[in-house]
């Protein structure tokens, strides 16, 4: 069997190997959408090829919908040379479950795949002539945060983002400045109306999405591109918006295991592969079943029922509560535990630290514990319920490849938001976070794994992170088997209000982490016997 529009002809050997086929009419879907596109999304990867275009082949699935979704890509244009061309954009999921079974559906609704950029003159007419169909409602984005960045931690914009605003909208290339080149189009189309929603994982989305925009087309107005009547429609909410949303899947990379199973089903070339540009794809994508996605309902030339296929469309306090619930107390704080625990003790795999005693208790106390109490509630998600869910569920899935090795990057840029927030509310709330106890820990544990040596006294490679530098050079002296080494190198951490949103001497628990850390020092096996210690 060949994951193909002739390939599917034969439903019985699909069926045969397990695999739901779509219910609709893919090549009457696909014409309607040619003429009437109303949904367009950026970012060809994967959360969005199973979790963004399930949601558009559910709705064509029930017949609430007739189209399916354009998909732009504005960087890895190999990913639809080499993964959507070949494959005829079909995708197939795979849902991986706690008890190792997995479902497996071909996902037809992604209509059209395209190169988006200037340089391919016939891509780009066609993304031109897209954005001026009045029938377009929404356009999304999956590009990650730094897709949304024009300017680098000295406030300067980064060389092709100055390149793009002295060349204009005609000869964008990064991803901001092609959709403000478009919108544009749109805007000299008729000044029609578009929804543009940013589905990245990062809070405030729609926010750092229109301030790109709305900043590209402010340098541009300044060199006499654009007009000032462009920035009033960008503006203009009864033409453009930018909602909010709150994403939530866990999808790792493709699992080569995966790849050997649907190749023993009869499924042709499904093993993972690294594109030119060293991207890590396959034919499918596997995730786990869980999802969440939460969009503030603001959407000025209608949109799809999206309610109609697992969405909660809300007001944008509601999406901020839920990011909030999420990222500060739920999920997030448990992972970045996870992961610098996981390297500290040599765990390879997110499910398996679930297995570890005192790291399922440490999660257990980070977040039912210790952030219940100060939770922010959303109301349309219950927090107890999201975050036993989290533990129970979908943390300890053996068959979701996921690692903390992976999860450790960047961890001086969440800590903030992921444990700084709930100590901040307890200082709020009673004057000091001193009664906490396994968020303090887990913060010690971080700047153990700093140090680059493991429990057993073996060096490992930190993750990447932009501070690792500044860090780890602060950390000078400080040797892992050597408590007495430490004469205070973390005090400056800390006290870094840039760092976790506030001194933590001044919110009470400064001198705990400290005192953990010592502990965490006095050679094999501290770590381990710490955590045994202080989780009785």
């Amino acid at each position: 069997m060949k994951l193909t529009l002739e390939g599917l002809k034969d439903a019985s050997a699909w069926e045969k190997a397990g695999v739901t086929l779509p219910k609709y009419d893919i090549a009457a879907m696909r014409a309607q959408t040619a003429r009437n596109p109303a949904w367009v999304h950026f970012g060809a990867g994967n959360i969005f090829r199973m979790f963004i275009g399930g949601i558009a082949d559910s709705l064509l699935s029930q017949g609430l919908s007739k189209t399916g979704i354009v998909c732009a890509e504005t960087f890895s244009f190999d990913m639809i040379e080499e993964i959507y061309k070949p494959y005829d954009n079909l995708v197939l999921g795979v849902t991986l479950r706690p008890d190792g079974s997995v479902s497996k559906q071909v996902i037809a609704s992604l209509s059209e795949a395209i190169s988006s950029t200037p340089s391919k003159a016939d891509s780009w007419e066609r993304m031109k002539q897209i954005f001026s169909q009045s029938s377009l409602q929404l356009i999304s984005f999956t590009i990650t945060e730094k897709g949304y960045a024009l300017k680098n931690a000295a406030g300067e914009y980064f060389q092709y983002i100055k390149s793009d605003i002295e060349k204009g909208p005609e000869e964008a290339t990064s991803a901001m400045a092609q959709v403000t080149s478009l919108l544009y189009h749109r805007f000299k189309s008729g000044k029609l109306p578009l929804a543009v929603v940013s589905m990245d994982n990062c809070s405030h989305n729609g926010e750092k999405l229109q301030n790109s925009v709305v900043t590209m087309a402010e340098e541009w107005c300044k060199k006499g591109f654009v007009t000032k009547e462009f920035i009033d429609y960008l503006n203009d909410e009864s033409k453009i918006t930018f909602p909010w949303s709150m994403i939530d899947k866990i999808t790792p990379r493709p699992s080569t295991d995966i790849g050997k199973q649907l190749e023993a089903a009869g499924i042709e070339k499904m093993q993972p592969f690294v594109t030119e540009k060293k991207t890590f794809i396959a034919p499918f994508v596997n995730a786990e079943g869980p999802q969440y996605l939460v969009i503030e309902d603001k959407f000025p030339n209608g949109r799809p029922q999206l309610e109609k296929a697992g969405v909660y469309m809300t007001d944008r306090d509601t999406v901020n509560n839920v990011e909030r619930m999420k990222v500060t107390t739920c999920l997030n704080p448990l992972h970045t535990a996870l992961a610098v625990y996981g390297c500290l003790l040599s765990h390879t795999l997110i499910a398996d630290e679930m297995k570890d005693k005192e790291l399922c208790e440490l999660v257990r106390r980070i977040g039912p514990v210790e952030g219940m109490p100060v939770v922010t509630d959303p109301k349309i998600l219950s927090p107890k319920d999201f975050v036993n869910e989290v533990i129970n569920v979908r943390l300890p899935n053996p068959f979701v490849p996921d690692t903390p090795q992976r999860i450790a990057c960047d961890t001086s840029q969440k800590v903030g938001i992921r444990f700084g927030e709930t100590i901040k509310s307890y200082v709020a709330k009673e004057g000091s976070a001193a009664k906490l106890d396994a968020i303090p820990l887990a913060i010690a544990g971080w700047c153990r794994y700093l140090l680059a040596v493991d429990d057993n006294g073996k060096a490992f490679e930190l993750s990447p992170d932009p501070m690792l530098p500044e860090l780890t050079a602060q950390l000078k002296g400080v040797v892992w088997d050597k408590p007495e080494s430490y004469s205070g190198q973390l005090k400056p951490i800390l006290s870094n209000a840039n760092i976790f949103g506030s001194d933590l001497y001044k919110a009470g628990i400064g001198e705990k982490i400290e005192s953990l850390f010592k502990e965490e020092l006095a050679g094999v096996g501290a770590v381990r016997a710490t955590l045994k210690n202080h989780l009785k």
